[in-house]
Parts: structure tokens; sequence; C-alpha cells
């Protein structure tokens, strides 16, 4: 049998945890962080904290079947697992450019756990950034932070959301295409 990875998703807002829900849907274990103690309880119980057609009901069932669960912080969801997204959020600043702070607070964070790790982890960039941020900012950080290298120990991708509000699971287990971009071929092919 082939092995299946067990993927993390760091933030569990809109595209956080509507994507989480479908890879569990899909198999995977699956588990899904945020600082957020409610919301974790509220997730662990089935209920997610704003309305998607068919999310309730798909999160029920992976959380019935134990193929997904929330957890408070991010160190256990990246340790026990093999890929991590960052999918949290990128607000806007008051003149319009966008906030980075939460995926430069991810990304240090990853990074810190990541040195205590021996295997190979893929970090994959959903939260919607600007050009050249996954490279920047996430990989500075995860190097720094870590000790490794982007490309051999540390993989990384960005792989952007096409999520329309109201069609979220429908979008994600039906996408029109997927686009990644690989940090090295190594990091593309995980």
């Amino acid at each position: 049998m082939k092995h299946m990875h067990k993927v993390s998703f760091v933030g569990m807002g809109y595209v956080g945890l509507c994507t989480a829900v479908c890879f569990a849907n899909k198999g995977f274990k699956t588990i899904i962080s945020t600082n957020d103690p409610e919301k974790v309880k509220m997730v662990n119980k089935g209920i997610p904290s704003f309305y998607e057609p068919q999310l309730e009901e798909l999160l029920k069932k992976v959380i019935k079947n134990k193929n997904l669960k929330a957890v408070v912080g991010r160190k256990e969801a990246i340790l026990e697992t093999d890929i991590s997204f960052i999918t949290v959020g990128t607000p806007s600043n008051p003149d319009g450019s966008v906030n980075l702070r939460f995926v430069e607070e991810t990304s240090k964070e990853i990074g810190k756990t990541l040195k205590k790790k021996e295997d190979s982890h893929l970090i994959v960039v959903k939260s919607t950034v600007p050009p050249g941020t996954t490279e920047k900012l996430v990989k500075t950080n995860l190097e720094k932070q870590s000790g490794k290298t982007c490309g051999k120990h540390l993989l990384l991708c960005f792989n952007p959301e096409f999520l329309r509000e109201g069609n979220a699971i429908y979008d994600t287990l039906n996408p029109d295409y997927i686009v990644i971009g690989g940090y090295n071929k190594k990091s593309a092919e995980a």
C-alpha cells in the first residue's frame, strides 16, 4: 500500500478549514491548528465557525472517522505531519497593501519547530500573498529558524487557492486547474 501523507494546516479560517476538511475527506490524516481554543472545541465537535455549503456535513464525517482533528498551537500539528499548509489570513493594511504579519509569524514558528525534526518536510503556502513572498519572506524565515536548507530537508511550494465563497468545497474537490510553484524540482514533486 502506498504511503498516505499526514497533513497539517496552520490557520483555521475559510481557506484552511475548507481545504483541510476536503483533504481529510480524501483519506489524509489531517491536523488543523489555530491559537483560538474556542474554535478548536467547535471544530472537534463538528461545528464550523462560518457557513459554507456542505462544510458542516463533511466536517462531522471526518471528525467521526478520525481523519481530522483540531489543535491549539502549531507545534503538534507540524511535528506529527509530513506536509504543512500555511493558510493564515492576509488582511489589507489601511493603505491597501497586504499585511503579511501572520505569514511571517507562521513561517518563523514552522522553521523553529522543524529544527527539532530530522525528516524532510514540505511547506506549502496557500495564503494569498504578493509575488516573491514565498521566496523572500517564507523561505528566508524557514531557513534562518530551522538551520536547514530549502530544497533538501525543507521542501517549499506555493499553491494558490481558487475558492469561490459558497462553492469552496466543490471547488476544492473539483478544481478547474491546479497551480503549484516549487522552490526546486524535489519540492514540486513532493
